[in-house]
């Protein structure tokens, strides 16, 4: 393990917390949206977009990554179409971390918002107020424990994804290889020691994120 060179730690620890910033953003606007809309929306449609959803949740990641790089290849239909270049880039590490976090980021809103007070919802449109407003200054102030909760643990399932960022990223050093794929890479290079010191990192970042994610659900019940 080369100490005097820290590239081979800080290019992968910076690319993923780049990654991770970039899926907040995402999270937080359309994983809100489509929670939303999964929680209220009755219509035909809504088993398959739920399907959608969970799909790299009960799906092999390494497949899904596949499957992504048939679709949005720049030989494939759409590539060819839209002219895509995501295969190979930083956009597709954000696209594979966010796919593989979003279950967890919007199935648990959901429940929330399914299960918020129907009475606080229609005593908000009594006063006249839009969906637009109840959704902003009642119901997601009420839930904004849930939000958080679900964020951590969604870019916590995004920091440690291999086989979509695998097969989309093409794990190319210094470019696409993630903290994940450099664990792997070191594995692969026969270098313990550097996967070793990496996975320590990781624990350190997933037990932080375990202990926020405590804390808040201990303020939720005392509240």
């Amino acid at each position: 393990m080369d100490l005097n060179n820290l590239d081979w730690f800080l290019n992968p620890l910076f690319l993923s917390f780049k990654t991770l910033l970039w899926c907040a953003v995402l999270f937080a606007s359309v994983g809100i949206l489509l929670s939303y809309f999964l929680a209220f929306y009755k219509g035909k449609g809504k088993v398959v977009l739920e399907t959608i959803v969970v799909f790299p949740l009960i799906f092999p990641p390494i497949a899904t990554g596949f499957l992504l790089l048939y679709l949005l290849g720049r030989n494939s239909f759409l590539g060819e179409l839209f002219g895509l270049e995501i295969v190979f880039s930083f956009k597709a590490l954000v696209l594979a971390s966010f796919l593989a976090g979003l279950p967890l980021f919007v199935k648990p809103i959901q429940s929330a918002l399914e299960a918020f007070p129907k009475t606080l919802i229609e005593a908000g449109q009594s006063l006249g107020k839009s969906k637009f407003e109840i959704a902003i200054f009642i119901i997601f102030p009420n839930i904004i424990r849930t939000i958080a909760s679900s964020l951590i643990l969604a870019l916590a399932r995004g920091l440690g994804e291999v086989g979509i960022t695998l097969m989309l990223g093409g794990n190319i050093i210094g470019k696409t290889d993630t903290i994940s794929l450099a664990i792997f890479n070191a594995v692969y290079d026969g270098e313990n020691q550097k996967a070793l010191f990496l996975s320590l990192i990781l624990v350190v970042l997933s037990l932080s994120m375990f202990f926020i994610i405590n804390l808040l659900e201990k303020k939720a019940l005392q509240n």
